[in-house]
């Protein structure tokens, strides 16, 4: 006579309480993103875009125009560093305006949610 293997286990294991309550259930009770979570990335992601590239254009582009003014006119002046420079300086004040004006909707915003 063969002895059967011992059939494994099923359900918790002794001293532990059952598990009773359903995976959907479990699902509902997770936190998760809402829509409007949502838009606040894309919104944090736009902004950061929005501040790099008016930050970097004016850059870009002063440096273009030094170029250029170094070829036309050779001489003493650097005019490629002091046009970036300028247009960092522009850059900068235009993304300080934009994060300004973001800030200020947002701020809005949080007042209009909290009523």
């Amino acid at each position: 006579m063969t002895k059967n293997p011992p059939t494994p286990r099923r359900g918790p294991p002794p001293g532990m309480p059952a598990l009773a309550v359903p995976l959907g259930a479990l699902a509902a009770c997770e936190p998760t993103l809402h829509r409007d979570d949502l838009q606040g990335v894309w919104l944090g992601l736009g902004l950061m875009g929005l501040v790099g590239w008016s930050v970097a254009v004016p850059t870009l582009l002063g440096a273009a125009l030094g170029l250029w003014l170094d070829q036309q006119y050779p001489g003493a002046r650097l005019w490629t560093v002091a046009l970036m420079v300028v247009g960092l300086g522009l850059g900068c004040k235009n993304a300080w305006h934009w994060i300004s004006r973001e800030d200020v909707a947002m701020r809005e915003g949080q007042h209009d949610s909290d009523d």
